[in-house]
């Protein structure tokens, strides 16, 4: 079997295994990272409505200037600070987080806490 089947159907087992216990609500919406070795990817979903809300990638037009490299923990916590302003205008306060199946450490924690510093509470 090839290395780079078994290393997706780990991935995806992951993710089912978190997604399991992570259900976003209109109350309170799920916020699920995606991250590659370059970037970066955080958006607030509704799964009531299968609705994405509002999403920040590091390759956004409003945060593209003020980074190098979007592969990194400033990057994060530049899209977890924007991500939360976000979703401050759209009047959501509270969101459970979903880390798609990555460790919680390094940019995934390091966009967690920006967001959280910025008043969102996850």
């Amino acid at each position: 079997m090839k290395r780079e089947l078994v290393k997706t159907w780990r991935q995806a087992r992951r993710e089912r295994r978190v997604r399991r216990k992570v259900r976003g609500v209109v109350e309170r919406p799920r916020l699920a990272v995606s991250r590659s070795a370059r970037n970066i990817t955080a958006q607030i979903i509704d799964d009531d409505s299968g609705r994405t809300l509002c999403m920040v990638t590091t390759q956004s037009r409003e945060l593209r200037p003020q980074l190098r490299y979007g592969g990194n923990v400033a990057a994060a916590k530049l899209v977890g600070k924007s991500l939360a302003e976000k979703a401050k205008q759209l009047g959501i306060v509270q969101v459970c987080f979903d880390r798609r199946g990555h460790r919680y450490h390094g940019r995934v924690k390091a966009l967690a806490e920006a967001a959280r510093e910025a008043g969102l509470k996850l």
